[in-house]
């Protein structure tokens, strides 16, 4: 199950990313309580999973899950830069957490 909330974690960060780049520096109030209701949810979740996750490994996955989902949502919803170097570099991420995954024992 502790996987199950850090992957709830990751993608309430992602949520919490994109209203965030919404609420327009908190100044449109539907995308800012998103933004509060996700981060909080994601905050939340990770708590959980921390009970018997090892803190490194779950900060990291959710890091990684939270940085790469808001680097492809920025590319989807926002236009943002499609290049060889950002694959790249999100796949370094990926590679990184599950490197930490592996060596962790869990």
């Amino acid at each position: 199950m502790d996987w199950f909330f850090l992957l709830i974690a990751g993608f309430a960060e992602i949520g919490s990313v994109i209203s965030l780049k919404y609420a327009d520096g908190f100044k449109k109030l539907i995308p800012s309580v998103a933004c509060l209701i996700f981060g909080s949810l994601s905050f939340y979740f990770l708590s959980l999973a921390l009970t018997s996750l090892p803190v490194g490994t779950a900060y990291a996955i959710w890091t990684g899950i939270g940085s790469v989902g808001s680097v492809l949502a920025g590319m989807i919803f926002f236009n943002e830069p499609r290049n060889v170097r950002s694959i790249l570099f999100v796949m370094c991420i990926i590679t990184g957490a599950i490197g930490i995954k592996m060596t962790s024992g869990h």
